[in-house]
């Protein structure tokens, strides 16, 4: 079936923001489902005058040109790396995150499919996990990601949210494994200090989760993963442990973002 037709996402020339006369950079985010976006990002991508532009690549839409771009942000999705024939999106995605990464160097952010993609993109290897992590898990940074300037002043050990039912099982060669979980050994994956992808999803807010009470398709994986009450449950479990989530999720993008330049 050939895929419908959306209008191109195009790449504008830089802007710059007449309240304090900085240049405004922009974001190229690849989005894989309604309803995902890149969270509580979204607040530091506007303190930092970085304008995102979101593109429906389920829906049809075209990957613009890199050019212009200063950020590239993959999101999470229910499709699997190895889908290409269903996904045929998919396997542009990998050229455009290879060019992006590999040639251009440039600043790079990937949340558990957009992780998955980054490892398949360079030559590393994604299959189901032997066992899913949907809720809230610990991850522990290694002794790579204890030195690594992503993770610099960050505890040890951290409180996330996860929901993903395939893992890496291979980091691609270049890249380095920061972080793991008593479930997956590849939590945290960085290409020199321009690259950051994690497993967990460190983008959800609040504001995210309560989008999740109206909406059933995620009430229903939910309710399958946790059992009766599954939403409400991770509700109750997350809400609490939301302010230092965020203050840690603060903390790795003032990290990225100097140590790979984007700002």
């Amino acid at each position: 079936m050939p895929r419908k037709k959306m209008p191109e996402v195009v790449a504008r020339r830089p802007l710059i923001c007449n309240c304090c006369e900085k240049k405004m950079k922009r974001a190229l985010v690849l989005q894989h489902m309604d309803h995902d976006h890149p969270g509580r990002f979204l607040d530091y991508f506007a303190e930092d005058n970085i304008v995102p532009d979101l593109v429906r690549v389920f829906d049809g839409q075209a990957i613009p040109s890199l050019a212009n771009y200063d950020l590239m942000f993959v999101l999470g999705g229910a499709q699997d790396t190895w889908q290409e024939d269903q996904f045929p999106y998919l396997a542009e995605e990998k050229a455009a995150i290879r060019e992006w990464v590999w040639e251009r160097a440039k600043p790079y952010l990937g949340v558990c499919l957009g992780h998955q993609l980054l490892a398949t993109a360079l030559g590393g290897e994604v299959a189901p996990a032997d066992k899913q992590e949907v809720g809230v898990f610990d991850v522990a940074l290694n002794e790579d990601g204890r030195k690594h300037p992503f993770f610099a002043n960050l505890p040890e050990k951290q409180t996330v949210m996860q929901w993903h039912h395939a893992e890496v099982k291979r980091a691609p060669q270049g890249a380095t494994v920061l972080a793991a979980s008593p479930l997956a050994a590849v939590q945290v994956l960085a290409i020199d200090t321009h690259a950051l992808s994690t497993q967990f999803h460190h983008e959800f807010s609040p504001q995210t989760v309560a989008t999740w009470a109206s909406l059933p398709s995620y009430r229903a994986v939910l309710e399958r993963e946790l059992g009766k009450g599954g939403y409400e449950k991770l509700r109750d479990q997350c809400y609490p442990l939301m302010p230092q989530m965020e203050r840690n999720t603060r903390a790795i993008y003032e990290n990225f973002k100097k140590a790979s330049g984007l700002v």
